[in-house]
């Protein structure tokens, strides 16, 4: 318990519900929706409007073994490859075995996937699949098809949701468990302002903190709320430093900033080619699947033939799809493309790696349980042990379907515990918060010295000049002003500080984090993980698994699957 806070007024509300899920994307409204099922008083709590997360951004679609022939053990053997010797085997298991049920009651609960001629679903390959099992929606608009279904669901159910509502600090009762979160509700309604919803279980299912980078995919809401509230919490952080930067992501300028275009891997999937300005190939003999290799591959090879070169960006050449093709299976990516100038069915597309994914955050076991009393994490604010160093394309959906199911099981069956009220935070450290000014400086820092390319210079030079903006900021008589904007910008140096502290620490090259002065992989001392938590006294403390399986978040809680 660090007994650490935002600054920000006492609440002046509350509401009581038996648990309170903060997010709604696939994970926070699948788990939202089951435990409603159950019969438990149900809130959830989103940043946004309901559908404004990052699932709805997602292109590409979902992973699970559907299709004739394909088996969860060939999902498996996947998925363990792009992990690069640091999935959680087990959870991976989870994963693959139950995502096809899982697959299966989303499209129960309304969810419309593509289908064949024949009336299968229709499934495509990316990268890092050796089969084709990759179910999507509308083409290339799986997340957004995914999200009407799930929010219409959660308003026909009739669950309630407090909207444009940042959450801040968890609640705990005395004996450190956990009782609920505070969160400011932005502009009118019916709660306004900083409040509190008490519940004996808070599920973070927040998204990623692509906004750390200058330029990412991640909307603009992704400021890693979630792993910053767990860090203050007491809870471990792991694996921060496997950041997946996706290789093609439509090339804006130089400079450009904030949420980027994405060009979804099923492009290639579906037989696109990577290509210099010469028209050059270049993922030939760098990978047995070319262009569909494990993005961290991809994303380097991108690089290096950009430094190589001195250019600022790639190409993805898929004109031979014609325009029918580019019209029923991309509509999403022709448009943004054409939006910005670039006609794919005519010219190639101008591509190059930019933020993407966080395959780390709070650390949890295979029922999603956190390693402070109450608090579950779950989707892309969490790390189960599935993801390893490097994300598999498009197993993040179905971790938020699968964990979330799991989520709200164990909930079910433990039932709300209301062993006591929340503690009033009078002894908290409440932490000086930094100025939205400030934003900028965190994400050119984190871009320039923690980016696709790093190396114990540019990792040192990033720690300094975050702890700079955090002693400056500390030191400063006018500090800022409780609001969204100061909240979010220190939750983001928060965040930058726990994945460049890793980075550092992690002296290798392993999956999506480069090293360009630690080139290989040591798995004798490095095939383990890099666990994060926050002292009383704001210090980070890093500590290194014995194995590349977690060990349990508590000491009487195995790791394996309850029956």
């Amino acid at each position: 318990m660090t007994g650490i806070r935002l600054h920000a007024p006492a609440p002046g509300w509350s509401i009581d519900a038996d648990v309170v899920v903060v997010g709604s994307g696939v994970a926070g409204l699948t788990t939202a929706l089951r435990c409603t099922a159950a019969g438990l008083r149900t809130v959830v709590v989103t940043k946004a409007l309901l559908d404004d997360g990052s699932t709805r951004w997602a292109q590409g679609g979902i992973a699970a073994a559907l299709g004739e022939g394909d088996t969860p053990e060939q999902h498996l053997d996947d998925t363990l490859v792009a992990g690069a010797g640091l999935c959680d085997e087990q959870a991976v298991r989870a994963l693959v075995t139950e995502g096809p049920d899982a697959v299966r009651r989303l499209i129960a609960t309304g969810a419309d996937f593509d289908r064949t001629d024949e009336g299968e679903i229709a499934l495509t390959r990316e990268g890092g699949h050796h089969r084709r099992r990759i179910a999507h929606a509308g083409g290339d608009a799986t997340g957004a098809e995914i999200s009407r279904a799930l929010v219409e669901a959660i308003r026909d159910r009739g669950v309630r949701t407090i909207e444009h509502a940042l959450v801040l600090d968890l609640l705990k009762d005395a004996e450190g468990r956990t009782a609920g979160v505070t969160l400011h509700v932005m502009g009118e309604g019916q709660h306004d302002g900083v409040g509190a919803v008490h519940a004996p279980a808070v599920v973070l299912a927040t998204g990623g903190m692509g906004q750390v980078f200058s330029a990412t995919t991640n909307p603009a809401v992704s400021t890693g709320d979630g792993v910053a509230l767990a860090l203050r919490a007491g809870a471990e952080i792991s694996d921060l430093e496997f950041v997946q930067f996706h290789p093609t992501v439509l090339f804006l300028g130089v400079g450009s900033e904030g949420q980027q275009p994405l060009v979804s891997e099923a492009v290639r999937g579906e037989g696109a080619h990577l290509v210099d300005a010469d028209g050059v190939r270049f993922m030939l003999g760098q990978h047995e699947l070319a262009e569909l290799a494990p993005r961290d591959i991809v994303a380097k090879a991108i690089t290096r033939r950009m430094l190589e070169q001195g250019t600022e960006h790639m190409y993805l050449d898929a004109r031979h799809f014609g325009a029918e093709m580019w019209e029923r299976r991309f509509p999403t990516i022709l448009a943004a493309c054409r939006s910005h100038g670039i006609d794919p069915v005519t010219e190639p597309i101008p591509v190059a790696p930019a933020a993407h994914y966080a395959s780390g955050g709070v650390r949890t076991d295979l029922h999603g349980r956190t390693t402070v009393p109450g608090l579950y994490a779950c989707g892309e604010v969490a790390c189960t042990g599935v993801h390893g160093a490097n994300r598999l394309a498009s197993n993040s959906l179905l971790e938020g379907l699968v964990f979330a199911e799991r989520i709200a099981d164990d909930i079910t069956a433990h039932g709300p515990h209301r062993e006591g009220l929340p503690v009033v935070a009078g002894g908290s450290t409440v932490l000086t918060l930094l100025g939205p000014e400030l934003r900028r400086d965190i994400q050119r820092t984190m871009t320039e010295g923690a980016g696709v390319l790093r190396s114990a210079d540019s990792l040192s030079d990033a720690a300094d000049a975050l702890e700079a903006l955090r002693l400056d900021a500390e030191g400063d008589r006018k500090a800022a002003e409780p609001g969204v904007d100061s909240w979010e910008t220190t939750n983001l140096l928060c965040v930058a500080r726990v994945l460049v502290a890793a980075a550092r620490e992690r002296e290798e090259t392993r999956g999506c984090h480069w090293r360009e002065d630690r080139p290989d992989r040591d798995d004798a001392e490095w095939r383990r993980h890099l666990v994060v938590r926050l002292t009383s006294d704001r210090r980070l403390v890093v500590r290194r698994t014995a194995a590349a399986d977690f060990p349990p978040v508590t000491p009487d809680a195995p790791r394996e699957p309850q029956s």
